[in-house]
């Protein structure tokens, strides 16, 4: 039990997350009230977590959020919570002047299951046929460390949904992000890149599966994918980066077994040393709407800070084929 105990503590720890530091950190005030009005941004996996907060903080700002799930129930659920918070928050906003004491953000339900490419084609032919413009795209959805399982089109589930969903959405709605421009995208990786690899020969985990380094295989993914997009978004006004949002107390590690006698003491140290939904999703806020990243691109971010990536991670020739490949896998070539 100490064992376990020293490892949670080091782990929280070593995601740079203490007490002592951990900011509180408010909603959107009067200043970034409006700051997104008038902006269209989709965000995937909305409907919890990460997602939902991110959802949240740019309905704040009156974005007009798209919240792109899964599953439509639990999102229409999502919709009205917030729906029901963004009316609490213009009661206490009465006494200001109508201009900021108003919020003009709306929410919009649509189905995405990226773990079916078919799924992901509608989803984007719907957006096309209806948005005429697409401000920011927020590929936050994410699967971590389930069971050896497969997507609709055959694809190991952790490489499918967080890389290759995202990489045929990302590329189905490009034009409508440059006819939009200046647009932005913002990948959510995370820090356990770092125990991933390339491994060009079993993409798929088809030959060996284990649950932790297909995680992070896919993270580094999303990182290679951002440099390599944001190489080809080049002179377009479309900008994107990648950021990992810390350790976060969320439902993502619902397929990790936690013994019962241990389940207390995990979720002590989970919310002592965690980040809430709210403080992880500040990154990919501020990605999304700061005008200190107007023009920014391909850089990765921790903290609303620009960090620094492992070599593996910045391998320029390996994101070009991880890229070419991927456009196979996807059917955008044949």
């Amino acid at each position: 039990m100490v064992g376990l105990c020293s490892a949670l503590l080091a782990a929280a720890l070593g995601g740079g997350l203490w007490l002592a530091v951990r900011r509180y950190v408010r909603p959107a005030g009067r200043a970034a009230a409006g700051l997104m009005r008038g902006k269209t941004v989709i965000v995937t996996g909305a409907n919890s977590g990460l997602g939902r907060a991110t959802a949240a903080e740019l309905l704040r700002r009156e974005a007009r959020v798209i919240l792109a799930c899964r599953d439509r129930g639990r999102a229409e659920q999502a919709a009205a919570e917030l729906r029901r918070e963004q009316e609490l928050e213009r009661a206490r906003a009465q006494a200001l002047p109508a201009a900021e004491g108003e919020p003009a953000g709306e929410l919009i339900v649509k189905e995405l299951d990226l773990a079916s490419l078919r799924s992901v084609r509608a989803f984007c032919q719907e957006v096309l046929q209806e948005e005429p413009r697409l401000d920011v795209l927020i590929n936050n959805a994410g699967v971590f460390q389930c069971p050896y399982m497969k997507t609709e089109d055959g694809f190991e589930m952790q490489f499918g949904v967080n890389h290759l969903g995202h990489f045929l959405l990302t590329n189905l709605l490009l034009d409508r992000l440059k006819d939009s421009a200046p647009s932005r995208i913002v990948v959510v990786s995370s820090k356990l890149y770092k125990y991933g690899e390339i491994n060009f020969e079993d993409l798929n985990s088809e030959l060996n599966y284990n649950r932790s380094f297909c995680y992070s295989r896919s993270k580094l993914a999303n990182i290679l994918f951002t440099r390599e997009l944001a190489r080809r978004l080049e002179g377009t006004n479309v900008t994107v980066n990648v950021l990992h949002p810390g350790i976060v107390r969320t439902n993502l590690g619902r397929h990790i077994n936690i013994p019962l006698l241990v389940k207390p003491l995990f979720n002590l140290v989970s919310w002592a040393f965690f980040k809430s939904p709210v403080e992880g999703a500040q990154t990919s806020v501020y990605l999304a709407s700061s005008a200190e990243v107007e023009g920014v691109s391909g850089k990765y971010f921790g903290d609303c800070k620009e960090e620094d990536l492992l070599p593996k991670a910045m391998d320029d020739s390996v994101a070009r084929k991880l890229w070419d490949i991927s456009e196979v896998m996807v059917g955008m070539l044949k």
